[in-house]
């Protein structure tokens, strides 16, 4: 028999996608007699518990078993699936998320091949709906300028990396380093793999692991997800210090370097320096348009990504500097 698999997924008011993903995981390659899902529901408010029903009664030969989580946080989750979980595997998926057939055999299978302690692959990014802004969004989530050199946003060889989205791992894992940190409401899985490296274990990314994952559907969703990205990342950067990569200093400085200008916009040469940083920012961001809809083939993409990545940064950037500034007046930890 194949080592038993338990599938974890934190779950809140996610009525129109969990029955899509459930159904990802009947078509897995694995046996389904080896493997669970095991659904950690954060007291959802919407029809999600009714479209899990649904699915059992449609697919009775997938075992999925609902946990509550009553913290209503995602690492919260993780670790009450993690502790009803029967398998000797656990494979994080998301309910915004798409695994290809092969997505739980692949895990599988590079896990006993000792590639790594925790596995995973490449996200493709697809729209959250079919409106432009939507597409805008998807484009830029897998665009170097928006995500820098994160391997599993935009592809790479499989090999050795910081980080993987919706890792494997065998269960023993956590028995040895420790569950997901519940005080960091975001970036967990970052800080989870922190200290997999640090126990001298290796993250392992296999670009034939794949799933496809929806990005969000408006400017101002992207806006509130990456505040709470910079927000929780310095938190998560004041424990790993030497975790910190170029691509994430950029945010924070462009912000900050902004502000700074604007304040001393009075002065000459500090408007200058703000004329001149802004036209190049936004040429920057406009290049990555034109470049964008030229390979994608939708005009939409001249104006949506651009203001996708510039989203991005921004929200990114303020949510760190806020976090900065909150810890240092010794405020509270919500983002």
């Amino acid at each position: 028999m194949p080592p038993s698999v338990s599938v974890i997924v934190p779950c809140y008011n996610e009525e129109g996608t969990i029955y899509q993903l459930l159904e990802a995981l009947h078509l897995q390659s694995y046996p389904l007699e080896s493997l669970e899902v095991v659904v950690a529901d954060g007291l959802s408010e919407d029809g999600t518990l009714d479209r899990i029903e649904s699915f059992r009664a449609d697919h009775p030969d997938l075992k999925v078993q609902v946990v509550s989580n009553a913290s209503r946080t995602i690492p919260s989750a993780l670790n009450c699936a993690i502790r009803s979980s029967q398998g000797e595997i656990i494979v994080r998926m998301d309910a915004h998320s798409r695994p290809y057939p092969e997505y739980v055999s692949r895990c599988v299978g590079a896990l006993q091949a000792g590639l790594g302690a925790n596995v995973g692959g490449l996200w493709k990014i697809v729209p959250g709906s079919e409106t432009w802004v939507a597409r805008s969004i998807a484009a830029a989530a897998a665009h170097p300028l928006g995500v820098g050199d994160a391997r599993y946003r935009i592809g790479a060889q499989a090999s050795e990396v910081d980080t993987v989205p919706f890792g494997a791992f065998r269960k023993e894992l956590v028995n040895e380093i420790g569950m997901f940190d519940e005080k960091l409401l975001t970036n967990e899985d970052y800080e989870f793999n922190a200290r997999v490296r640090l126990s001298g274990r290796k993250i392992w990314l296999d670009p034939e692991i794949l799933s496809m994952y929806m990005a969000r559907t408006t400017y101002l969703e992207l806006a509130r997800q990456y505040w709470r990205y910079g927000f929780w990342k310095f938190r998560m950067l004041r424990r790993y210090p030497g975790t910190l990569r170029w691509r994430q200093a950029l945010p924070p400085l462009l912000v900050l370097s902004l502000l700074g200008s604007l304040i001393l916009v009075w002065v000459p040469v500090a408007r200058l320096v703000l004329a001149l940083e802004v036209c190049l920012y936004l040429s920057v961001l406009l290049v990555a348009g034109l470049d964008t809809a030229f390979r994608g083939r939708d005009a939409a993409f001249l104006l949506g990504v651009p203001v996708a990545i510039g989203t991005m940064h921004l929200a990114w950037g303020a949510g760190f500097l806020w976090s900065v500034i909150a810890c240092g007046s010794g405020s509270g930890t919500h983002g």
